[in-house]
């Protein structure tokens, strides 16, 4: 199996339960956290949406500078609904995917750089950046249940049953 079907198919498996996490944000709660040095909802929620067009970076960009002197050049809307988040997710998803199965294994087997104000902070093969990137993904989304769960959404099946939805993922 290429490199490239096996990161799509981990995409394919694990889009669906971000999908279903990022349908339960509230409308509303954007400013709330959990404590003061936490992130707030709607920043986490919106991280957790576009997290996927990571891999296209990944795969198309030789680095990525996330502190650039000139200041960032990414405009950011914000997402305020749940629905706005899924829509956001989604078309990351397929951008994503597109882009993981144009790549050959020799491409995903060449070093990535992630910058910070020009300063390398990790080289490595794209493979290993990818993998970390959806250990990453499922880190956040995690976060993301717990800030649900404290405000009283419910919090979907991921990997199993939730209190709130015992359907199996």
């Amino acid at each position: 199996m290429k490199m490239s079907e096996l990161f799509a198919a981990q995409l394919d498996s694990e889009a669906p339960r971000t999908r279903r996490t990022l349908e339960q944000v509230p409308e509303g709660k954007d400013e709330w956290k959990p404590h003061d040095r936490s992130m707030p909802f709607g920043r986490l929620a919106m991280l957790v949406a576009q997290m996927p067009s990571w891999f296209s970076l990944i795969v198309t960009q030789d680095q990525l500078d996330v502190a650039p002197q000139a200041g960032s050049n990414v405009g950011m809307k914000p997402l305020l609904t749940a629905k706005e988040l899924v829509e956001a997710h989604d078309a990351a998803v397929v951008k994503a995917r597109q882009d993981i199965l144009g790549a050959t294994d020799e491409h995903l087997s060449k070093t990535w750089t992630l910058l910070a104000a020009g300063k390398a902070m990790n080289t490595s093969p794209r493979t290993i950046v990818i993998r970390d990137t959806f250990m990453h993904l499922a880190h956040h989304r995690g976060q993301l249940t717990v800030y649900l769960r404290l405000t009283g959404a419910k919090v979907p099946a991921i990997y199993g049953p939730s209190a709130d939805d015992t359907s199996f993922a």
